[in-house]
């Protein structure tokens, strides 16, 4: 598998050098469908401005990145298309590697179910064979790379790929089995963006059923396993916070970077759900709905991880898309990151109900974003309710499609517990529905 991944890796760089040195790059970094207040490069850029003239960058309402990304574009600016692009392989790689372990066990846990005699007879059909299961590492990265929302967004620059690489590296380093890492970079991507927090839920379900570990909360060993990740988790925290604050020599970027993330001021338009709304909210009512809005990426966390307590890396693609759909400010390459998953999940395909209405929804609504973005800024005959309108029902796809997903996963698991063609007491078939 080295060739065909050194092959897809050599053909990713290619499209974005090439993306680099055409007349379009100017033209992607401003959309707003790719870039955000939080993520732009031009911010950047008027960051590192200030910054060499002995300005703090937080002084202004112009820099909203955190500390260590500045400070490490100080150093690289003059290479930052490699580093971006390098960001993008990193993260397809670690992906990869995570991918292929994730599949071994599987196939172990299946091969121990079978010779237990777990699965009922006519169920078999849906059992995952090695060579269903060989080229999916390969299509994970192939979707990572060379999903258009990814390649956009490198090419604009945005930092989202930053933050992507971070939670590429946390979820080898948790499959992989290796607790102080996955603590690490679990940090990192808080660090990033506050929202990664919620990916705590499922790293801990993966490492405990890994080490034998049950959930079970009169057990000391599951308290004890927990209290050591918090501790791993918020020494990494507070360790980059305080050297944040040891290279800015304050603690201006606090309310700069989170402070923008949760209060949503800048409303300029985007992919998300947020910018509209507020823009036509009375002003005292802004509170209530702005802890209503945020409060959506957490709340979804608990349920989430009691349904799919035995399956933790499913949990972690449906937590990295109520992300992407619920965040302050998205873009397209949060989006990349979850879609990247979708080949892993090949064997519910039979199960979904509403894929090829969703694919083409989402198709098309990434076709009319730039057509009603001119409508509405340059040409004047539409307005913001034509974009927001388009942009609702982005997100609406998106949801259908990770529900889509989640019932086809529920679906399957029932049936490999109690046979594939089920049947009423009176002999009929029956008809299995998702409460």
């Amino acid at each position: 598998m080295a060739a065909p991944l050194t092959l897809l890796l050599i053909v990713a760089v290619t499209i974005r050098a090439a993306l680099y040195r055409s007349s379009l790059v100017d033209l992607i970094s401003e959309r707003v469908e790719v870039v955000s207040p939080l993520t732009a490069w031009k911010r950047v850029i008027e960051g590192l401005a200030l910054l060499d003239l002995g300005v703090s960058p937080y002084s202004g309402d112009v820099f909203h990145e955190t500390p260590l990304i500045i400070y490490l574009f100080h150093f690289l600016v003059d290479y930052a298309e490699i580093t971006f692009m390098l960001a993008d392989v990193i993260t397809a790689v670690a992906l990869y590697l995570a991918v292929k372990d994730y599949n071994k066990q599987v196939f172990r846990k299946q091969k121990f179910a079978l010779e237990a005699d777990r699965y009922p007879l006519d169920c078999l059909e849906l059992i995952r064979s090695p060579r269903e299961m060989y080229y999916i590492p390969l299509k994970v990265a192939m979707f990572y790379l060379l999903n258009p929302f990814t390649i956009l967004s490198c090419v604009a620059k945005s930092t989202c790929g930053l933050t992507n690489c971070v939670i590429g590296l946390f979820i080898l380093c948790t499959i992989k089995g290796n607790v102080l890492l996955s603590a690490i970079f679990l940090s990192l991507a808080t660090y990033q963006s506050i929202y990664p927090l919620t990916l705590c839920a499922p790293a801990l379900l993966y490492l405990m059923q890994r080490q034998y570990i049950p959930v079970n909360f009169r057990r000391v060993s599951f308290w004890w396993f927990i209290a050591q990740y918090a501790f791993m988790y918020l020494g990494s925290l507070f360790v980059i916070v305080c050297l944040s604050f040891f290279l800015l020599g304050s603690w201006d970027y606090l309310p700069s970077v989170y402070g923008f993330i949760l209060s949503v001021p800048d409303l300029t338009p985007n992919i998300g759900l947020f910018w509209y709304f507020f823009a036509e909210m009375f002003e005292h009512f802004r509170l209530f709905f702005l802890c209503v809005f945020q409060i959506n990426v957490f709340f979804y966390t608990i349920p989430l991880s009691i349904k799919l307590k035995e399956h933790p890396v499913f949990l972690i693609f449906m937590q990295l898309a109520v992300i992407s759909i619920f965040k302050s400010y998205p873009t397209v390459g949060d989006i990349a990151l979850y879609m990247a998953f979708l080949p892993v999940w090949s064997h519910l395909h039979r199960f979904l109900r509403n894929i090829f209405l969703v694919s083409c929804v989402l198709l098309a609504c990434s076709a009319l974003f730039p057509v009603l973005w001119h409508l509405w800024i340059y040409a004047g005959s539409a307005n913001s309710n034509f974009y927001y309108a388009i942009t609702l029902l982005f997100n609406v796809a998106q949801i259908l499609l990770v529900s889509d997903y989640f019932y086809a996963f529920l679906r399957r698991e029932h049936h490999l517990t109690y046979g594939l063609y089920l049947k009423r007491k009176d002999g009929s078939e029956a008809t299995l529905v998702l409460k």
